[in-house]
């Protein structure tokens, strides 16, 4: 069966507080976003003390952490600000072993200046296609060393964003050490969002194999091509809504196709958790309720 999890980050507390939250909602694996009200890597303030005791309070809960995030721009045009991201990303590669997971995910970004999720045109182009490589293979490198594997999140407005480019650069990268986070959603614009499950299938055809851990949110059309963010007290990767013609609210509120989505993860990866996101914390009830009837419904 598919186990249903949760970000933490979408619960604004301290430590204890998310996990008794988290358990009272009764999921059984979270993403963890070191972002807590008393520890957020992003600050500085993550140790190894304090990641081996996060671990301890979430194995006494019963919660096993399935992937750490490290959500960063690391393509990101300016250097300084490029580099600062890839230290802060190897950082947390560094301590996913003592915070009790090998998986370590991030989306490649964007050279858009303005935000890490608006496309850039420069983003197309084979020369920053080439300097993402070499930045995948820097991280990979790094994931190697300390026994985790970094997984890649695409995005469509980000320079990996399609199947083609998502099974390139797996191809390019070459290493046991890369993994790819499922989230179909990010695959849609306004040119396949009238094609879910053509989308869907070549989705888990072309790239299945490299599928480590699986995300649960929606997307439909909108009117409004800004960039979109809740307002909810989170990371700025936790509030997005979407950009451009294309919008990713909480699972059950646009038009994937579900119970296509899950019968195919299961087929693969029977026992692939699942973690939902896209929504603010008065929501987590309504969301986990329509992704454990879906999960029935199809029987995994």
């Amino acid at each position: 069966m598919l186990s249903v999890g949760i970000f933490t980050g979408y619960y604004p507390y301290e430590v204890d507080e998310v996990i008794r939250r988290i358990k009272a909602s009764d999921f059984n694996c979270v993403q963890l976003d070191v972002s807590f009200k008393d520890c957020d890597a992003a600050k500085g303030q993550l140790t190894k003390e304090k990641a081996i005791e996060i671990r301890s309070k979430l194995r006494d809960a019963n919660l096993p952490v399935v992937c750490v995030s490290a959500y960063t721009n690391f393509i990101h045009p300016d250097p300084q600000k490029r580099r600062r991201n890839i230290e802060y990303l190897k950082s947390m590669i560094r301590f996913a072993r003592d915070l009790g997971c090998t998986y370590v995910a991030s989306e490649t970004g964007t050279y858009n200046e303005e935000s890490d999720w608006v496309w850039d045109d420069r983003n197309g182009t084979e020369a920053v296609y080439q300097e993402t490589l070499q930045v995948v293979k820097e991280i990979v490198a790094c994931a190697e060393d300390n026994g985790v594997t970094f997984l890649i999140e695409n995005y469509v407005n980000n320079v990996i964003g399609s199947v083609a480019q998502v099974k390139r650069l797996f191809e390019d990268a070459n290493s046991s050490a890369l993994g790819l986070l499922c989230d179909p959603t990010n695959y849609f614009d306004e040119t396949n969002i009238d094609h879910v499950d053509e989308t869907l299938r070549l989705i888990f055809d072309e790239l299945a194999p490299f599928m480590k851990v699986a995300h649960a949110k929606d997307c439909k059309r909108t009117t409004d091509y800004s960039e979109k963010h809740a307002d909810i007290d989170a990371d700025e990767s936790h509030t997005f809504r979407g950009a451009g013609g294309v919008e990713l609210p909480a699972c059950g509120l646009g038009v994937l196709n579900y119970p296509l989505y899950v019968e195919l993860l299961a087929k693969h990866h029977p026992n692939m958790p699942i973690i939902i996101e896209h929504l603010d914390e008065s929501d987590i009830p309504r969301a986990k309720g329509f992704l454990d009837g879906v999960l029935k419904k199809v029987g995994v």
